[in-house]
Parts: structure tokens; sequence; C-alpha cells
């Protein structure tokens, strides 16, 4: 049951998001919009506390349970840069607002953006493992938690990975287009 609803808080956060947008810019109503597009932290507050009830009812702490945290984490940690981005291409695109800045693809404003989303992965991280933590002291049963420390430990290896890769592009950055051009031979004929 607790997957059905992670899925459904997943589906409930699209449709919230595309509602918000759609009565901000379609129907001119920026206000009422903007306060579906502020309601999407209620969809994750709902799933947090059924899945509370779920353990506080001798639930087995499951990976369903370990997922929400997840859920919960990444909606805090990127939930904000998902909300705004959307809105800048429907301003865009309904509203006559300049198209957003495309995403760095190359020289020091890439390792700056890839900093910043492993800084959102870290946030994402550490909101995920505190529920996690949380959950299993809640519980106080390691025969019932041990897939929710078995899975803050993965989360953890996916996040020192993540840090190695995003923090390598500040050592050594993509080179910019016209410079990676400069560094390649001349074909002689």
């Amino acid at each position: 049951m607790l997957v059905a609803l992670i899925v459904g808080a997943e589906i409930a956060f699209w449709v919230l998001l595309g509602l918000g947008l759609l009565v901000r810019y379609g129907l001119r109503m920026p206000r009422l919009g903007g306060a579906l597009l502020l309601s999407t932290p209620l969809v994750d507050l709902a799933l947090l506390t059924a899945t509370a009830l779920d353990l506080r009812d001798g639930g087995q702490a499951s990976l369903a349970h370990g997922l929400a945290a997840i859920y919960l984490g990444v909606s805090v940690g990127f939930g904000h840069q998902i909300i705004r981005a959307l809105d800048a291409r429907a301003a865009h695109r309904w509203d006559g607002a300049p198209a957003p800045a495309p995403k760095p693809k190359r020289g020091r404003a890439h390792a700056a953006h890839e900093r910043r989303q492993f800084g959102r992965h870290v946030i994402a991280w550490a909101v995920g493992s505190a529920l996690l933590t949380t959950a299993v002291w809640y519980v106080d049963d390691p025969a019932r938690t041990g897939s929710l420390t078995q899975l803050a430990g993965l989360w953890t290896l996916v996040l020192a990975i993540d840090a190695v890769v995003s923090l390598s592009y500040t050592v050594r950055p993509r080179p910019e287009a016209g410079a990676a051009r400069e560094k390649e031979p001349q074909k002689t004929a």
C-alpha cells in the first residue's frame, strides 16, 4: 500500500504543478496558480504522515518506507528548482517572458552548475537520511529496520560517487567549445 502512496504522491506533485501552471498562465489567474504551486509540499506532508502512521501501527520497515524517505529528500532538495524551471518555461511560452537560459555544458559555468546540483543532492541526502534515521530510531527494532539502514548506506555511496563526478569538473572543467577546436590537430591534404 505504501508503494501506491509513493506513486500517488509523485502523480499528485506533477498534477498540482501542471494545474498550477495552467491556472497561472493559461487562465491568467496568477495568485491561484501560485497557491497551487505552493501547495506541492502538502503532498510530501501527506506521504510523511502516512509513512509514520504505518510504522507506528507496527508495519515492517521496508524498502517502500525507505523510498518514501528518499522521495521526500529529493523533493526538498530538488523540488523548488524543478518548479522554478518549469514556471520559467511556462512564462516564456505563454506569457512572453524571456527564454530561460540553457544549462551550461562547458567551462567554469558548467563546473559551478555541477557544484550547485551536488549541493542539492547533499540537501536531499541529508533530509532523506534524517528521515531514515528517525524511522530506525522510532521503530527501535533492528530486525524490522535493516532495509532502511542498508538503503541509507547505498544512498551514501551514490552521494560519494556524485561528489567525485560533480566536483571533478571544478578540478578539470570541460574545455570551452572554441578551446577544444584549437587543440585538435590540423588535417593536412
